[in-house]
């Protein structure tokens, strides 16, 4: 009886040791993608009532190999762009699919009363879960703040076990607005270009690396220490949008400049924009865009929605997407021409994210689609503060947070 406990005893505890070191080996190989996925939480639970979807939290452990997709040229595909996370962050293990939802959306770039310099942002949507990720890649690389669609990831159902959570950390690869600890905010945004309310994706193809629409802004999330350098960078690659859709981007930075980059055809308009690879960049910035109409010409402060800006790219007014959410921005902060500078103050800036709310836009506008507001958020870039606000539940307990990157 004892020889045979001293065995059994011996084959537990062998069998307890294989199983440390398969756990052991497992973690050496997946423990920064294993502590990221611990992170998760669920914030705020999907409300049905009114269409909203759950929102998590995600601290991403690590640089997430962002180094080694630009050292190898970056993607110029969504095909592309999965093949190197599956390769990477998922170890080959399983596969992860890329959505491209229709979006549209407002940003600006004003000043406060006290001289910070704010970036609010509006992300209109259908119903979906969205994701806020933290990262401090290191290296040389700043810390950020950013928001994720988990549609992009298709989680349209949320994050539901450990395979949903390791689907979530290609997140860190799909940001939509974000800011740096640099002071530098950025924003995508649906463009809509093409005829007859299609789009025709952006697809240059020069001897530059490539990068697609979201990594894009992680490129300038990671790097960019202000706008300058971040449109320096942006012009180091070709730039293909994602899944045959079409953006444009806004970005600001602590030192109050701001700018809107688009890629057009010169000599085209939305009519004729029809082949993606012959766009070029274009920049305007907000202390140098007289081209594009008497209010910019006069004001320091910018906003963009869903229109290319581009002076005469569409044959008429009413081609442009957002065009009324774009004049509404303008008329709130200076409807009466006093306020050139765009001062305002912060609890204006998430008044007028209220008023650009799809949800209450509805009630006042006519022809509406049936979009919602997904998130609202106002960066801080001069304290590193971000207020964000979920699905237009405004003043509403445990809809609202406060993040800092200090």
């Amino acid at each position: 009886m004892k020889k045979g406990a001293k065995i059994a005893i011996g084959v537990a505890v062998g069998v307890v040791g294989v199983l440390a070191i398969a756990v052991g080996t497992v973690y050496g190989i997946w423990n920064k993608e294993i502590n990221s996925v611990l992170s998760i939480k669920e914030i705020v639970p999907p409300h049905e009532e009114n269409q909203a979807g759950a929102v998590y939290e995600m601290t991403m452990d690590g640089g997430y190999y962002f180094d080694d997709f630009l050292a190898k040229g970056g993607a110029k595909s969504d095909d592309e762009l999965i093949d190197f996370i599956v390769d990477n962050l998922t170890k080959g293990l399983f596969e992860v699919d890329l959505g491209s939802p229709d979006v549209g959306c407002s940003s600006f770039a004003v000043t406060d009363e006290k001289g910070n310099n704010l970036f609010g942002r509006n992300y209109d949507f259908s119903s979906t879960n969205s994701l806020i990720l933290h990262t401090n890649p290191g290296n040389g690389r700043h810390a950020s703040i950013s928001s994720v669609d988990l549609q992009f990831l298709n989680l349209s159902d949320g994050i539901n076990g450990i395979v949903d959570g390791l689907t979530a950390i290609a997140a860190a690869y799909a940001p939509l607005d974000g800011m740096n600890d640099a002071g530098v905010s950025c924003g995508i945004y649906m463009s809509y270009q093409g005829p007859d309310g299609g789009t025709v994706a952006t697809d240059q193809n020069t001897e530059l690396p490539d990068l697609t629409s979201t990594t894009m802004l992680r490129l300038i999330l990671d790097y960019a220490d202000d706008v300058d350098e971040a449109v320096e960078l942006v012009k180091r690659y070709d730039f293909h949008d994602s899944a045959n859709s079409s953006f444009h981007y806004m970005v600001a930075d602590a030192s109050g400049k701001s700018a809107i980059l688009e890629w057009v055809t010169p000599g085209t308009t939305d009519l004729t924009d029809l082949d993606g690879s012959k766009r070029e960049l274009k920049v305007y910035y907000n202390d140098d865009d007289a081209v594009l109409g008497v209010n910019e010409a006069a004001e320091n402060f910018q906003y963009v929605t869903n229109f290319i800006v581009t002076p005469d790219y569409y044959e008429t007014e009413d081609a442009k997407k957002g065009l009324d959410r774009y004049e509404y921005i303008h008329d709130f902060i200076n409807g009466d021409g006093t306020n050139n500078e765009g001062v305002v103050s912060r609890e204006d800036c998430m008044t007028l994210l209220e008023d650009l709310g799809r949800r209450k836009w509805k009630t006042t506008h006519t022809g509406q689609s049936d979009n919602i507001t997904v998130w609202s958020v106002l960066y801080d870039l001069d304290n590193l503060t971000a207020t964000w606000v979920s699905n237009e539940e405004f003043g509403v307990e445990g809809s609202t947070f406060n993040f800092s990157l200090r």
